[in-house]
């Protein structure tokens, strides 16, 4: 029994991450756009002290001769909020408003030369500026062309203005990236998250029980219907449908296997008897019954070979490989003896490199071959080539093609040929043939597969991967072979 993983912490969640994310995307987002905005506004009430000096200064022009008592100038500099204001004129300096003391200003500002970033830097400098400091600011006048205003002002009204500001967009920003990330936790939560979880749970599910669980209804799992989640969804159900008759396909073969390894080695001794018997009448001096005697000889090899192949099948895991190295021409000419033994109108063209080694099991390998050339001879061929190469220069795979110019493999044959007991093409045949051979070549790390087959011959490749020439020791027993 699988146990089921326990659901991540709330704090850990995707969900969660999402969430903490938006907030810390958004914030960094304000705080990018406050810098500039703080400058902006820095210098847009700058400026708005300038045309207010400047429309105090226009009251003074108009009074008689220019001249104002002191609680006038008092009252006008009160209002401006500033300290001194003089005009800078192309014709010279005209002092407008002055106080009666001198005042000495610490710092100032030119608006006429000020750039954004500097105004970003002096805003900053302000936002943590606690100490209030007369300073001079200086800009051009909005009302008069040609003409500068100069002004010395107290600035603590700047940064208490600059305080409210800055207070006001952390709070409208923390309100922004709290709605935001709300929305996008919600978001997520219903079109990801619990897809994902509905998808890792039916995985899960799946996975503790694949013969009896349940495969994913794909069109419950997401809300938007066709989208890649729904898609994911879909896959997984027909990869859990086809898994799930692959097991039952694959419990049933094994049941079928143990119960074939039972009633083969039963039928072997059987068969032995009938042997015996069989050779008995071969050597009766009656014609007929001699005849008939080859004739049961012949059936019962056929029917001890055919046990032999289904109880090689049976067996479970890869056979062991003792690897030697050895010729491949010389192996060839031993099969080619066997199978011309069998099938004396059969030719076998052997095109090797008299120097090709490979590195296999050489009695797996044989059988690999004598089934080729067996099934090729059977199928009616009369002359089949075989040919061995480098997979690529330099390095030591072999390639090997097994042609010949039988009458090819019918569509029938093609869809099952490596399928035991349904892929053969003779008459009488269990079709384990091709699928032992194909076994024997995977437990050598190779393969066989069908190249080509037409009305001109069928061509099987047979890849092997090879060893460096110091590699002589037997590859590792992988399992025992059932006992027979």
């Amino acid at each position: 029994m699988v146990a089921l993983p326990a659901r991540a912490s709330p704090h850990r969640s995707l969900s969660s991450r999402l969430l903490w994310l938006t907030l810390a995307i958004v914030l960094i987002t304000e705080i990018l756009i406050f810098f500039p905005s703080l400058g902006h506004e820095r210098r847009a009430w700058l400026e708005r002290h300038v045309r207010e000096a400047n429309i105090a200064a226009l009251a003074v022009a108009g009074a008689p001769h220019g001249l104002l008592d002191p609680a006038t100038r008092d009252d006008l500099l009160r209002l401006s909020g500033d300290e001194l204001i003089r005009l800078h004129r192309a014709s010279g300096v005209e002092l407008v408003l002055a106080p009666p003391e001198e005042i000495t200003p610490v710092a100032r500002y030119d608006l006429r030369n000020e750039t954004q970033f500097a105004s970003v830097g002096y805003a900053l400098v302000d936002l943590f500026r606690s100490q209030d400091r007369p300073i001079t600011v200086i800009g051009n006048s909005p009302l008069r062309p040609k003409t500068v205003v100069e002004l010395i002002m107290h600035e603590r009204e700047l940064l208490g203005v600059l305080h409210d500001y800055a207070w006001n967009i952390a709070g409208f920003s923390l309100v922004i990236a709290a709605v935001t990330g709300a929305l996008v936790y919600f978001a997520m939560l219903i079109l990801l998250v619990r897809p994902i979880r509905r998808i890792t749970g039916s995985i899960v599910a799946f996975r503790a029980d694949p013969e009896r669980g349940t495969p994913i209804d794909a069109e419950a799992v997401s809300l938007l219907g066709d989208d890649e989640m729904a898609e994911a969804a879909r896959e997984l159900a027909d990869m859990q449908r086809e898994l799930r008759a692959a097991l039952w396909r694959n419990a049933r073969l094994a049941a079928l296997g143990t119960a074939v390894a039972t009633v083969s080695h039963d039928l072997r001794g059987i068969l032995a008897s009938a042997m015996l018997a069989a050779d008995g009448l071969t050597q009766n001096t009656d014609t007929r019954v001699r005849r008939s005697g080859e004739m049961l000889v012949r059936a019962i090899e056929r029917a001890t070979e055919m046990v032999r192949r289904t109880l090689d099948f049976a067996r479970e895991g890869p056979p062991p490989v003792a690897r030697t190295r050895f010729p491949l021409r010389d192996l060839l000419a031993e099969m080619g003896e066997a199978v011309a033994a069998a099938n004396s109108g059969c030719a076998i063209a052997p095109c090797l490199d008299d120097e090709l080694m490979i590195d296999a099991d050489r009695e797996l390998l044989f059988r690999v071959f004598v089934n080729l050339l067996r099934n090729a001879a059977e199928a009616g061929a009369r002359r089949i080539s075989v040919r061995g190469m480098r997979a690529t220069e330099g390095t030591e795979d072999i390639t090997i093609l097994i042609e010949d110019d039988g009458p090819g493999l019918p569509e029938r044959v093609q869809e099952h040929l490596f399928r035991p007991f349904v892929g053969s093409y003779r008459r009488g045949g269990t079709g384990l043939g091709l699928a032992i051979a194909r076994d024997l070549m995977r437990a050598h790390g190779g393969n066989l597969e069908l190249a080509a087959t037409g009305a001109g011959g069928t061509t099987f490749r047979l890849t092997l991967p090879g060893q460096p020439e110091s590699t002589n020791a037997p590859a590792p027993v992988l399992r025992q072979p059932a006992s027979s």
